[in-house]
């Protein structure tokens, strides 16, 4: 790893401990309480240039996986989603963290994550895009 990436990896550990709070969108979930194949869970900010650049991502696999995939975002860096950072026990943001129909984990990716990426590992999963 670059020294770069490790003193950027240090400041976003630093700024989860310290509790700092963005006061945009806090967190976002697409559909309803229908049973999905999957739920992509999206654990960030959006103070967060990398997590910042997962939005348009999130928004595709939404359109894209309409009705088989559930999006939803926590922005960890809020009153609100803090606690969702500790119940997923992320080290970094962003974080994705993939559950199966049941609510079990199944994957887990720490920093973006590109849509194609995520295209494939679904497709492993027996999930393809709506179109």
């Amino acid at each position: 790893m670059t020294k770069k990436c490790i003193i950027s990896m240090n400041l976003v550990l630093f700024l989860i401990c310290a509790g700092g709070t963005v006061s945009l969108a806090h967190s976002r979930e697409s559909g309803n309480s229908k049973k999905y194949e999957i739920t992509f869970v999206e654990l960030g900010s959006v103070g967060c240039l990398p997590c910042r650049m997962m939005q348009p991502v999130m928004e595709k696999l939404e359109k894209d996986f309409s009705g088989k995939v559930r999006v939803v975002f926590y922005d960890v860096w809020t009153k609100e989603g803090k606690p969702y950072a500790a119940q997923y026990g992320i080290r970094a943001i962003p974080t994705q963290v993939f559950l199966d129909r049941d609510g079990n984990e199944f994957y887990r990716h720490l920093g973006y994550f590109s849509y194609e990426e995520i295209v494939e590992l679904l497709k492993k999963h027996s999930v393809k895009p709506v179109k």
